[in-house]
């Protein structure tokens, strides 16, 4: 994965984890009765890092990403499991 784009993922990340309010203010008034615990605030943070390191492969490397760079987006989220967890306690 290209630094710059790996860069940006990392710090949304941060962000994400100090919107912990924010996040859960929006599950709250959207999260469907019956869903499963956390399900609807994992969607939301996959959603704007995936947003983010697709819009910033396009910015930064002007194409797609290619599988490989995915599949280390992955990794990078994989490494970051525990602190994206603790939105959701």
């Amino acid at each position: 994965m290209d630094k710059k784009i790996q860069e940006v993922l990392v710090e949304k990340i941060r962000e994400s984890t100090s919107a912990k309010d924010e996040i859960i203010s929006l599950v709250n008034s959207l999260e469907p009765e019956d869903a499963p615990n956390n399900l609807f605030v994992y969607g939301i943070i996959i959603g704007r890092l995936y947003n983010s390191f697709y819009y910033q492969s396009r910015r930064i490397l002007k194409r797609d990403p290619t599988q490989q760079e995915f599949s280390e987006f992955i990794k990078l989220l994989e490494e970051h499991k525990n602190e994206l967890s603790k939105i959701t306690s």
